[in-house]
């Protein structure tokens, strides 16, 4: 596969994935370049799978980041929406999906940096355990276990987010 094809093949799937952790379009987009500048140049000719490889590539390079990042505050982040009305009319669906897409973001963010890497490997680039385990060089029991840890903490979220709307909804 020459580097074009590898580029088109893998651009969005690591922006997304680099854009899930980072939390941010700026820092998402420079550290996908730097994902493929360093994959462009790297020997690929034993590398037996792409979409792994590459993925790890992108997963170390947003966790130097990310650890750099630490130090400084932390952003506060917004939760997701649980219940909607259901709706047939597409326009309002499509609306729906995006708000979905963008409360689901949001919870993501607040998931600590390792779980969330997990996470996002699993639902938004729908890679199994065993190819998570080997993108971030974990164990699969560990890669088990955060992404385990993960959904019991955005469940937590979730309830918390639900309880606080109807509380603070009026009783007329």
């Amino acid at each position: 596969m020459n580097d074009r094809e590898l580029f088109e093949l893998y651009k969005e799937q690591i922006y997304y994935f680099c854009y899930y952790l980072m939390q941010n379009q700026a820092d998402a987009e420079d550290v996908c370049q730097e994902v493929f500048v360093k994959a462009l140049l790297a020997d690929r000719s034993k590398v037996q799978d792409l979409k792994s490889w590459i993925l790890r590539i992108a997963s170390n390079e947003c966790s130097n980041v990310l650890r750099r990042r630490k130090t400084g505050l932390m952003k506060e982040i917004r939760t997701f929406l649980l219940s909607r009305p259901h709706s047939f009319n597409p326009v309002e669906e499509s609306l729906y999906h995006q708000e979905t897409k963008t409360e689901l973001h949001k919870l993501y963010n607040k998931l600590p940096d390792k779980i969330r890497m997990v996470v996002v490997l699993r639902y938004v680039n729908e890679l199994t355990v065993p190819e998570i385990s080997r993108v971030i060089n974990i164990p699969e029991g560990t890669a088990k276990s955060r992404l385990n840890r993960g959904l019991k903490l955005l469940k937590k979220m979730v309830i918390s987010q639900v309880k606080e709307m109807s509380s603070s909804e009026s009783v007329f």
